[in-house]
């Protein structure tokens, strides 16, 4: 029995390998489609009795304006074009500042570099959990691998979430900015990166004091590092 339980075991395991890299080498080349989170949000609207909605239109890098790209480097992740998907300094900068907040009471920080974010919005579910995190680790180093960090950044703001059932960069600007997202100013894109820990909470065009203190010290990083940030 325990032969036989090791040998089905043993095949979904090879057959996991083999479907991951298959699909993010054809990620690699393609738009995604669909992320787990856009199915996950169309069955809560449907269970809250609403009609399931995915505004969403898939741009190239180049059909983005710089500013938003540097946005979220500064906001997100400035270490990002130096890294292999992982910030070990800033993780153990956060580790610290959560001890503190959970004395606190108040609600822990994540640590995560653009490109775990990336991995887990495009291959895995939103739950907090160890098993959860050990296949964002895989996943981020199956990405830093196969893709190169334009690809990464590209993926990454065409599918993360930006409000209830808005999804990637160009979407968001038709909404909030009613422009295309080649178009966005340097203003516009440091409010959408503001609001991307809460894009549901919050709105990139309506900003609260909050966001505009956060959106301010966006802009003013984007001009310390602006022309010194190269993808590859």
């Amino acid at each position: 029995m325990w032969n036989i339980i090791w040998k089905w075991l043993r095949r979904l395991i090879i057959a996991f390998f083999l479907i991951s890299i298959i699909s993010t080498l054809l990620f690699r080349f393609i738009p995604v489609p669909v992320t787990p989170l856009m199915l996950i949000r169309c069955v809560e609207q449907i269970a809250s009795g609403e009609l399931p909605r995915i505004h969403k239109e898939w741009v190239s890098l180049s059909e983005m304006s710089p500013n938003i790209v540097l946005a979220v480097i500064c906001s997100e992740d400035q270490k990002f074009s130096q890294h292999f998907g992982f910030d070990f300094q800033a993780i153990e900068k956060v580790v610290k500042q959560n001890e503190k907040l959970k004395k606190r009471g108040k609600p822990i920080k994540g640590g995560s570099t653009i490109s775990q974010q990336c991995a887990k919005n495009v291959f895995l579910f939103p739950q907090r959990s160890y098993i959860r995190k050990a296949f964002e680790v895989y996943f981020t180093f199956l990405i830093e691998i196969l893709w190169s960090k334009k690809r990464i950044m590209e993926v990454y703001l065409n599918v993360i979430e930006m409000g209830d059932g808005i999804y990637g960069i160009q979407a968001t600007s038709e909404i909030y900015f009613k422009k295309d997202a080649k178009n966005l100013s340097s203003a516009e894109a440091a409010a959408i990166a503001a609001v991307l820990p809460n894009p549901r909470k919050w709105n990139a065009a309506h900003p609260n004091k909050y966001i505009n203190k956060r959106k301010g010290w966006i802009l003013r990083q984007m001009g310390h590092l602006r022309g010194s940030v190269h993808l590859n």
